[in-house]
């Protein structure tokens, strides 16, 4: 992720920003998340090494889910050096990098991204290096279909490429996530219009195998309160279940009205998850720059 990247990103991910509160336990200062249910960031007397506490396991794909997409269904979008791997800075902010990553697997990540740039590292459960500095965090939840009354819905317009300047600019009217202008190439985007206006709009963004998550969920102020949310999760359902995948979805912990509302429609939860992000080192361990890698 280039300079330029890294602030679209940061405009993009501006919601899911929050630092939370700290308290110093015995010399080191341990930051918490009350929503993030078990992961904790700790930060040494130094500020050097940091740990994301958390099961280490990585036992299922939606546990590393960009990774499953990037190395799967998505591999036309990878960006890779080593074994790390990321999206396009122009279609979306997810970097993966192994289950279990190695000292390399860290300075191939920091090479990829840029010399001190932001790093996503969202769903991340481990060790982060003492040269890696983190700069937010904030608890998440992946649910899953567990009974959608998914269906096509005949106000839903499939939405594309000359549609993406209404999009962007729905997005930051609303603030679903991050959404940029490549984004919909990632998967089917169903909107509906009123007065020839993009009031709603949802569709596909990370693809593992056998799944494929619902994201940029988002509905203009104006138009709320009409079901229009609900409608499009459901059409878009319906398209991935059509191809044989299992509807997914991430969001925020503290969005308890947007997880009442997923769960109301069949989604349940599967894990507790963390959006954080780490900012790169300036120089690799071995004293090299850390170059962006095209």
């Amino acid at each position: 992720m280039n300079r330029a990247g890294e602030r679209e990103y940061r405009a993009r991910a501006a919601p899911w920003r929050s630092v939370p509160a700290a308290v110093r336990r015995g010399g080191a200062r341990e930051t918490r998340d009350e929503n993030a249910q078990g992961v904790r960031l700790r930060h040494g007397e130094r500020g050097g090494r940091v740990s994301v506490v958390g099961p280490r396991s990585q036992t299922h794909v939606l546990d590393n889910p960009a990774l499953a997409s990037l190395t799967g269904p998505h591999a036309r979008f990878a960006e890779r050096r080593g074994r790390a791997l990321r999206y396009p800075v122009d279609v979306s902010p997810w970097l993966a990098l192994p289950d279990e990553p190695e000292e390399r697997d860290w300075a191939d990540l920091a090479a990829l991204a840029g010399t001190g740039v932001e790093v996503p590292l969202n769903g991340y459960c481990g060790d982060v290096p003492e040269d890696w500095e983190i700069t937010f965090h904030v608890g998440g939840v992946q649910l899953v279909d567990d009974g959608l009354a998914a269906a096509p819905d005949p106000e839903a317009v499939r939405l594309g490429p000359a549609d993406v300047p209404e999009m962007l600019d729905l997005v930051a009217r609303t603030q679903p996530g991050p959404f940029l202008p490549r984004t919909v190439e990632m998967g089917a985007y169903l909107g509906i219009r009123r007065e020839g206006a993009l009031v709603a709009m949802a569709g596909e963004r990370l693809r593992p195998p056998g799944w494929t998550e619902i994201s940029a969920v988002c509905t203009d102020a104006r138009v709320r309160g009409q079901g229009l949310a609900s409608r499009l999760i459901l059409a878009v359902a319906h398209g991935i279940r059509e191809r044989g995948d299992t509807p997914f979805l991430h969001t925020s912990a503290r969005n308890t009205n947007a997880i009442r509302l997923y769960e109301s429609l069949g989604f349940r939860l599967r894990r507790t998850t963390s959006f954080l992000a780490a900012r790169a080192p300036e120089r690799l361990s071995d004293g090299r720059a850390a170059v962006p890698v095209g």
